[in-house]
């Protein structure tokens, strides 16, 4: 993380703040105001990070490839990196999350969160890496939400039903491309060669003493997790609004490792860094379904559906119809993804602008818009029904084929 800080900084997106700052509402404010990373020396005391992927164009530059590319490039991806054994974590000592700078983003918030921890777990052979929102409880224990049916509550629910705690490890401080491998869906126990591929095809990893795996960070909080659960929430998720109280699962932490002068990682909820961890690891699995249905040029999950739940498809239609079925291979690769809007070539899908002008004179709402009822969205969406399900919204924006001369605008010579 400290090298991509370093090469952000040379680029002029890195904002040193030196003077003091607070954990409690003051930090996070600042994060909401500016793409650029902020880089705070005095934290409550403590050194601290945030914004550290504001934007696309820091996820691009952390691949070393253009912004316009960053789709394609990770819709190309094998998850076939190396990961090498760089020996047992040495040293630690017992866990203390008081020594860490751990924030309160919102007034509602019902406490302190890790939002950036990176939690690394192990059971029967199988590994996973993902991340959880943690509520500080005390000294040594944080109550996590663990989303039903996602790896890490499968695998604490085959470690309980085996009489056992699920070990796990949480970092803190990773270098982005590793946090972003974490945040997206692989086949399983891929999520560290996949952070190979993305690093340039190696990356080293230490076993802890439980035996769980984990690469290089600033903060290493080793630890388990048992039948105890907590209440956890409210706090505010991805759409800004507040997610409800839930009885979670409770993260016990026996050691931390740290590295001298620490840098701690938040994210801001709701903020940019949050919508594109959501977001942008789902572009190049849309990306990868459209493309078995026709030709597909890029995709984006844009800021103003919460990073997560609309999209922008731009293809080029090979046979009428195409744009439906693009639709159609969206909504059945973003399973939370509610509205999506198709595009030709020469609409910028990256310029809202744009969008809405194919919206404008390239539908007609009898034919070209898709209703879907009665279907599972995302909890996070403040409209799904008691029952979870939803409605998703299909735009066919696309010009009709054989007349596309209509629809072509003007341009300078």
């Amino acid at each position: 993380m400290r090298d991509f800080i370093a090469m952000m900084r040379e680029q002029g997106r890195v904002e040193d703040i030196e003077r003091p700052c607070s954990t409690i509402y003051e930090a996070p404010r600042m994060a909401s105001r500016t793409d650029k990373i902020l880089f705070f020396h005095d934290l409550d005391g403590h050194r601290a990070v945030m914004n550290l992927l504001g934007d696309r164009k820091s996820l691009a530059a952390a691949l070393g490839v253009g912004e316009r590319d960053l789709v394609r490039n990770l819709a190309a991806r094998t998850y076939n990196g190396r990961v090498v054994d760089a020996g047992r974590l040495a040293g630690g000592i017992p866990a203390d999350l008081s020594r860490l700078p751990v924030m309160k983003h919102f007034p509602g918030d019902a406490g302190r969160y890790f939002t950036a921890g990176v939690v690394f777990s192990r059971y029967g052979g199988v590994e996973n890496a993902s991340i959880h929102r943690m509520m500080v409880l005390d000294d040594h224990r944080v109550v996590a939400r663990l989303v039903e049916g996602r790896h890490t509550h499968t695998l604490l629910k085959a470690a309980l039903a085996g009489g056992e705690r699920l070990p796990v490890a949480v970092t803190v401080g990773t270098h982005p491309l590793v946090t972003f491998a974490a945040c997206t869906r692989v086949p399983e126990g891929k999520e560290l060669p996949y952070a190979a591929e993305l690093m340039g095809g190696e990356l080293a990893v230490h076993e802890c003493a439980n035996g769980v795996r984990v690469p290089g960070a600033e903060i290493v909080l080793e630890g388990s997790i048992g039948p105890e659960t907590a209440a956890e929430g409210p706090f505010v998720d991805i759409t800004g609004t507040y997610d409800p109280v839930r009885q979670q699962p409770v993260i016990e932490f026996s050691r931390m490792y740290l590295r001298e002068n620490p840098i701690y990682h938040g994210i801001l909820p709701a903020g940019d860094e949050h919508k594109l961890l959501m977001g942008a690891p789902y572009e190049p699995k849309i990306y990868r379904a459209v493309g078995e249905v026709t030709t597909v040029r890029d995709v984006l999950l844009t800021k103003g559906g919460a990073g997560y739940l609309h999209g922008v498809v731009q293809i080029r239609k090979n046979t009428e119809g195409d744009a439906k079925n693009a639709i159609m291979a969206a909504f059945a690769a973003h399973t939370s993804l509610k509205h999506v809007v198709v595009v030709d070539e020469d609409i910028d899908i990256h310029d809202p602008y744009d969008v809405e002008y194919a919206i404008a004179t390239r539908v007609r709402g009898d034919t070209d818009i898709m209703i879907i009822t009665g279907v599972r969205g995302s909890s996070l969406d403040p409209m799904r029904l008691a029952d979870g399900t939803n409605v998703k919204v299909g735009v066919d924006a696309t010009m009709l084929m054989g007349r596309e001369g209509e629809f072509r605008r003007a341009e300078w010579p």
